[in-house]
Protein backbone atom coordinates (compact mmCIF):
# COMPACT_ATOMS: atom_id res chain seq x y z
CA UNK A 1 0.00 0.00 0.00
CA UNK A 2 3.09 2.20 0.62
CA UNK A 3 1.87 3.34 3.82
CA UNK A 4 4.25 4.39 6.86
CA UNK A 5 4.21 5.23 10.17
CA UNK A 6 4.83 8.77 11.13
CA UNK A 7 3.91 10.66 14.04
CA UNK A 8 1.11 13.41 13.22
CA UNK A 9 2.04 16.67 12.61
CA UNK A 10 1.05 18.99 14.91
CA UNK A 11 -0.79 21.65 13.90
CA UNK A 12 -2.75 24.84 16.21
CA UNK A 13 -6.23 24.21 16.27
CA UNK A 14 -8.53 26.56 14.36
CA UNK A 15 -11.27 27.80 16.21
CA UNK A 16 -14.67 28.45 13.36
CA UNK A 17 -13.38 32.67 14.62
CA UNK A 18 -9.82 31.66 13.63
CA UNK A 19 -10.49 30.55 10.21
CA UNK A 20 -13.00 33.27 9.38
CA UNK A 21 -10.23 35.44 10.35
CA UNK A 22 -7.80 33.65 7.80
CA UNK A 23 -10.18 33.69 5.18
CA UNK A 24 -11.00 37.32 5.63
CA UNK A 25 -6.73 38.38 5.87
CA UNK A 26 -6.60 36.31 2.70
CA UNK A 27 -8.85 37.75 0.44
CA UNK A 28 -7.38 41.24 1.61
CA UNK A 29 -3.69 40.11 0.73
CA UNK A 30 -4.89 37.47 -2.03
CA UNK A 31 -3.76 40.32 -4.73
CA UNK A 32 -0.85 41.48 -2.98
CA UNK A 33 2.08 41.98 -5.73
CA UNK A 34 5.67 41.32 -4.74
CA UNK A 35 6.61 44.23 -4.44
CA UNK A 36 4.28 44.27 -1.72
CA UNK A 37 5.23 41.43 -0.03
CA UNK A 38 9.36 42.96 -0.06
CA UNK A 39 8.53 45.87 1.79
CA UNK A 40 6.98 43.59 4.80
CA UNK A 41 9.73 43.00 7.91
CA UNK A 42 9.05 39.49 9.53
CA UNK A 43 9.55 39.13 13.47
CA UNK A 44 9.28 36.85 15.62
CA UNK A 45 10.69 35.13 19.17
CA UNK A 46 11.39 31.91 20.15
CA UNK A 47 12.65 30.30 22.93
CA UNK A 48 16.25 27.84 22.69
CA UNK A 49 17.08 25.40 25.38
CA UNK A 50 20.36 24.60 26.14
CA UNK A 51 19.17 20.64 26.33
CA UNK A 52 16.94 19.53 23.86
CA UNK A 53 14.50 16.48 23.94
CA UNK A 54 14.47 14.57 20.33
CA UNK A 55 11.02 13.18 20.77
CA UNK A 56 11.52 11.24 17.05
CA UNK A 57 13.94 8.18 19.25
CA UNK A 58 12.40 5.15 18.85
CA UNK A 59 13.33 2.21 21.37
CA UNK A 60 12.02 -1.42 21.16
CA UNK A 61 11.30 -3.08 24.56
CA UNK A 62 8.56 -5.17 26.03
CA UNK A 63 5.70 -4.65 28.11
CA UNK A 64 6.74 -3.18 31.49
CA UNK A 65 10.25 -2.23 30.69
CA UNK A 66 9.47 1.44 30.04
CA UNK A 67 11.44 2.59 33.22
CA UNK A 68 14.57 0.03 32.81
CA UNK A 69 17.52 2.39 31.94
CA UNK A 70 18.18 0.69 28.67
CA UNK A 71 15.01 2.34 28.02
CA UNK A 72 14.89 6.25 29.00
CA UNK A 73 16.58 9.12 27.83
CA UNK A 74 17.20 11.57 30.58
CA UNK A 75 16.43 15.60 30.39
CA UNK A 76 16.53 18.40 32.69
CA UNK A 77 13.29 19.85 33.82
CA UNK A 78 12.66 23.02 31.25
CA UNK A 79 15.53 22.23 29.06
CA UNK A 80 18.16 22.88 31.44
CA UNK A 81 18.14 27.14 30.66
CA UNK A 82 17.55 28.88 27.46
CA UNK A 83 17.28 32.11 26.07
CA UNK A 84 14.39 34.20 24.48
CA UNK A 85 15.32 35.62 20.64
CA UNK A 86 13.85 38.14 19.04
CA UNK A 87 14.82 39.06 15.34
CA UNK A 88 13.29 39.89 12.08
CA UNK A 89 13.94 39.66 8.27
CA UNK A 90 12.94 41.07 5.41
CA UNK A 91 13.57 40.32 1.24
CA UNK A 92 16.46 42.80 1.51
CA UNK A 93 18.18 41.71 4.96
CA UNK A 94 18.39 40.24 7.65
CA UNK A 95 17.97 42.59 10.97
CA UNK A 96 19.02 42.90 14.13
CA UNK A 97 19.09 39.50 17.03
CA UNK A 98 17.89 40.84 20.89
CA UNK A 99 18.52 38.14 23.37
CA UNK A 100 16.82 38.31 26.16
CA UNK A 101 15.73 36.12 29.34
CA UNK A 102 11.64 36.73 29.48
CA UNK A 103 9.75 39.20 27.03
CA UNK A 104 7.79 41.49 28.24
CA UNK A 105 5.74 44.57 27.41
CA UNK A 106 8.94 46.87 28.66
CA UNK A 107 11.77 44.60 26.82
CA UNK A 108 9.32 44.45 23.54
CA UNK A 109 8.91 48.21 23.47
CA UNK A 110 13.06 48.88 23.83
CA UNK A 111 13.11 46.53 21.03
CA UNK A 112 10.55 48.57 19.28
CA UNK A 113 12.72 51.74 19.47
CA UNK A 114 15.83 50.72 19.58
CA UNK A 115 16.75 47.76 17.62
CA UNK A 116 13.31 47.48 14.81
CA UNK A 117 13.34 51.52 14.02
CA UNK A 118 16.93 51.55 12.71
CA UNK A 119 16.34 48.87 10.75
CA UNK A 120 13.30 49.96 9.53
CA UNK A 121 14.69 53.30 8.64
CA UNK A 122 17.80 51.76 7.25
CA UNK A 123 15.73 49.11 4.69
CA UNK A 124 12.99 51.08 4.04
CA UNK A 125 14.53 54.71 3.84
CA UNK A 126 11.24 55.67 2.12
CA UNK A 127 9.18 55.55 4.61
CA UNK A 128 6.66 52.94 2.89
CA UNK A 129 7.82 49.48 4.86
CA UNK A 130 4.88 47.42 6.98
CA UNK A 131 6.02 45.44 9.99
CA UNK A 132 4.26 42.30 10.78
CA UNK A 133 2.43 42.95 14.04
CA UNK A 134 1.28 39.38 16.17
CA UNK A 135 -0.79 39.11 18.67
CA UNK A 136 1.30 38.41 21.60
CA UNK A 137 0.09 40.07 25.24
CA UNK A 138 3.52 42.13 25.63
CA UNK A 139 2.68 42.87 22.04
CA UNK A 140 -0.51 44.79 22.71
CA UNK A 141 0.18 45.95 25.58
CA UNK A 142 -0.55 50.28 25.80
CA UNK A 143 2.98 51.47 26.26
CA UNK A 144 3.83 49.49 22.83
CA UNK A 145 0.46 50.82 21.08
CA UNK A 146 1.44 54.26 21.93
CA UNK A 147 4.95 54.40 20.63
CA UNK A 148 3.26 52.87 17.27
CA UNK A 149 0.94 55.97 17.55
CA UNK A 150 3.64 58.24 17.70
CA UNK A 151 5.45 56.43 14.52
CA UNK A 152 2.52 56.12 12.22
CA UNK A 153 4.47 57.69 9.72
CA UNK A 154 7.90 55.77 9.76
CA UNK A 155 5.92 52.53 8.61
CA UNK A 156 2.79 50.69 8.57
CA UNK A 157 1.76 48.05 10.62
CA UNK A 158 0.38 44.71 8.73
CA UNK A 159 -2.49 42.59 11.24
CA UNK A 160 -1.48 39.25 11.96
CA UNK A 161 -4.36 35.72 12.96
CA UNK A 162 -3.79 33.49 16.14
CA UNK A 163 -2.43 30.12 15.42
CA UNK A 164 -1.60 30.97 11.74
CA UNK A 165 2.36 29.55 12.04
CA UNK A 166 1.80 28.43 8.33
CA UNK A 167 1.91 31.95 7.21
CA UNK A 168 4.62 33.40 8.76
CA UNK A 169 7.70 32.39 6.58
CA UNK A 170 10.02 33.03 9.69
CA UNK A 171 8.29 29.41 11.26
CA UNK A 172 11.00 27.67 8.54
CA UNK A 173 14.11 30.09 9.29
CA UNK A 174 13.50 28.31 13.38
CA UNK A 175 13.15 24.81 12.10
CA UNK A 176 16.21 25.29 10.37
CA UNK A 177 18.11 26.54 13.38
CA UNK A 178 16.78 24.12 15.71
CA UNK A 179 18.24 21.24 13.11
CA UNK A 180 21.83 22.83 13.47
CA UNK A 181 21.53 23.25 16.55
CA UNK A 182 20.45 19.55 17.39
CA UNK A 183 23.19 18.66 14.78
CA UNK A 184 26.37 20.08 17.05
CA UNK A 185 28.79 18.09 18.64
CA UNK A 186 29.13 18.52 20.93
CA UNK A 187 25.87 20.07 22.12
CA UNK A 188 25.65 23.91 23.55
CA UNK A 189 27.27 23.42 27.05
CA UNK A 190 25.76 26.58 28.62
CA UNK A 191 23.71 29.52 27.70
CA UNK A 192 26.68 31.94 26.76
CA UNK A 193 27.62 29.15 23.67
CA UNK A 194 23.95 28.21 22.94
CA UNK A 195 23.72 32.52 22.26
CA UNK A 196 26.72 32.44 20.68
CA UNK A 197 25.76 29.44 18.02
CA UNK A 198 22.16 30.92 17.18
CA UNK A 199 23.56 34.52 16.05
CA UNK A 200 26.28 32.64 14.13
CA UNK A 201 23.56 30.91 12.54
CA UNK A 202 20.84 33.50 12.15
CA UNK A 203 24.23 35.34 10.51
CA UNK A 204 25.37 32.85 8.22
CA UNK A 205 21.45 32.50 6.23
CA UNK A 206 21.43 32.44 2.68
CA UNK A 207 19.65 35.29 1.40
CA UNK A 208 18.46 33.05 -1.52
CA UNK A 209 17.19 31.11 1.60
CA UNK A 210 14.97 33.90 3.17
CA UNK A 211 14.19 35.47 -0.03
CA UNK A 212 12.77 32.48 -1.00
CA UNK A 213 10.23 32.53 1.79
CA UNK A 214 9.04 36.00 1.23
CA UNK A 215 8.25 34.79 -2.48
CA UNK A 216 6.31 32.10 -0.80
CA UNK A 217 3.73 34.55 0.67
CA UNK A 218 1.52 34.52 -2.79
CA UNK A 219 1.32 30.38 -2.38
CA UNK A 220 1.17 30.43 1.24
CA UNK A 221 -2.17 32.96 1.17
CA UNK A 222 -3.53 30.59 -1.64
CA UNK A 223 -3.74 28.00 0.40
CA UNK A 224 -5.76 29.51 2.75
CA UNK A 225 -8.31 30.48 0.01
Amino acid sequence: MGLCSRRPTHVPLLTKSHRQLRLQWAREHRDWTMDEWKRVAWPDESRFLIHHVDRRVRIRRLPGEQLLPSCTAGHTQAGGGGIMLWWTFSWAALGPVVVEQTMKAANYLNIIADQLHPYMAFVFPTRNGIFQQDNAPCHKAWIVLEWFEEDTDEFHLMSWLPNSPDLNPMEHIWDVMERQLRAQTPPCPNISTLRDSCLDIWYNLSPVMYQKLVASMPRRVAAVL
